[in-house]
């Protein structure tokens, strides 16, 4: 098994435990940090973790030609379980600022740009992520890790510093239809194809 492969278990492994560290009420300890509890951190901490193997395992499989058929399905299955969990534990421990039309829309765009993917295999054909795919990732990622680490303590100097991280993650869903539209309209041919 390749190095870039190992990571993207790793990566999957990461979230069972990701969601285990939100049942141990134990760790629900108030710590100085940010306004959080133990809890929240190990659990954003993992999230941070996670995404970092997402960038290093795709420099890794480019950079020493481990690209493998294995690593192409299971890499985006495993950043979209990823983003997935985390959006939907701040959908339920802060619902007024990630709410269910947010998640939904991100989720929405993930299975069409999945399903065009899986079209265009059948095809023969391999689909390269747009600069827009690219900014969408950055961004979700940016304000998931945001939401996770309490605004990076802006919120604590004043609450309207709120702002900020809503902003990223509006930013963020404005990438995910514009990406969205734009990868159909660059792959019509191939849909309309499988009619």
């Amino acid at each position: 098994m390749t190095t870039a492969n190992k990571l993207t278990l790793l990566r999957i492994l990461c979230i069972p435990v990701m969601i285990i560290i939100l049942y141990i009420d134990a760790l629900k300890i108030d710590t100085g940090f940010l306004n959080m509890n133990v809890q929240q951190i190990i659990f954003a901490s993992l999230f941070v973790f996670a995404s970092f193997t997402d960038f290093l395992d795709g420099y890794i499989a480019r950079k020493y030609q481990q690209i493998t058929t294995f690593g192409k399905f299971l890499d985006p299955i495993a950043d979209k379980v990823l983003v997935f969990t985390a959006l939907l534990y701040l959908m339920t421990s802060m619902p007024s600022r990630v709410a269910l039309w947010g998640v939904v829309i991100i989720m929405i765009r993930e299975f069409l740009v999945t399903g065009v993917r899986l079209i265009a295999v059948e095809h023969g054909q391999v689909i390269a992520a747009s600069h827009l795919g690219k900014y969408k990732t950055i961004t979700t990622m940016l304000a998931i890790m945001m939401f996770l680490f309490n605004d990076f303590g802006l919120t604590l100097i004043h609450q309207n510093l709120e702002w900020v991280a809503n902003s990223m993650y509006y930013l963020a869903i404005l990438f995910t239809v514009w990406s969205g539209f734009d990868y159909l309209y660059k792959n019509r041919k191939i849909i309309f194809e499988s009619m």
